[in-house]
């Protein structure tokens, strides 16, 4: 579905490989314009009543596919340890586990894929990180651990939400 919301989804794609340039006020800028599009792709799309499997797919896709990069970045330049750069990824490997879950029960088919709290929470949180780590700045250890709890936190959501669907 080709929607303004999906584009600006998809402009995260670019603005990640833009990362790669080792310029501290570019990246900046890029983070920003992430974080932009991040917000205006949900917002618009549930204002405009525009919301899509395609976009509820995408807009995580394109955010993982940003963090991903410049996490992997971030360690090639060793101002990420990659245990950090695993935990800012715990909720996306909760959401991994949960798809597991529902693929052996046969549910896959029936659960409808929509954004979580955690995911917003966790995508914040995972562009302050970047912003940060582009001024050399020091990443206190509880910033990792609430990743890691907002990733256990995530299963459970996204558990609740397949019992409400169910009517349990």
């Amino acid at each position: 579905m080709y929607n303004i919301s999906n584009f600006l989804s998809l402009l995260r794609a670019p603005l990640a490989f833009l990362f790669i340039i080792d310029q501290p006020y570019l990246r900046f800028v890029v983070v920003l314009l992430a974080m932009a599009t991040d917000f205006l792709d949900g917002y618009l799309a549930r204002r405009w009543k525009m919301t899509s499997q395609v976009g509820a797919i995408l807009d995580p896709v394109t955010d993982k596919l940003f963090v991903i990069i410049a996490a992997s970045v971030m360690i090639q330049e060793g101002k990420l340890e990659i245990w950090q750069a695993l935990t800012m990824l715990s909720r996306d490997f909760a959401v991994l586990l949960f798809g597991f879950y529902l693929f052996t029960i046969g549910a896959w088919q029936s659960f409808k894929i929509q954004s979580i709290w955690t995911g917003k929470i966790t995508t914040t949180l995972q562009f302050f990180v970047l912003l940060s780590l582009i001024f050399n700045l020091h990443i206190p250890i509880y910033a990792f651990i609430i990743f890691i709890a907002l990733g256990m936190i995530a299963f459970i959501e996204l558990y609740a939400i397949k019992l409400r669907a169910e009517g349990v």
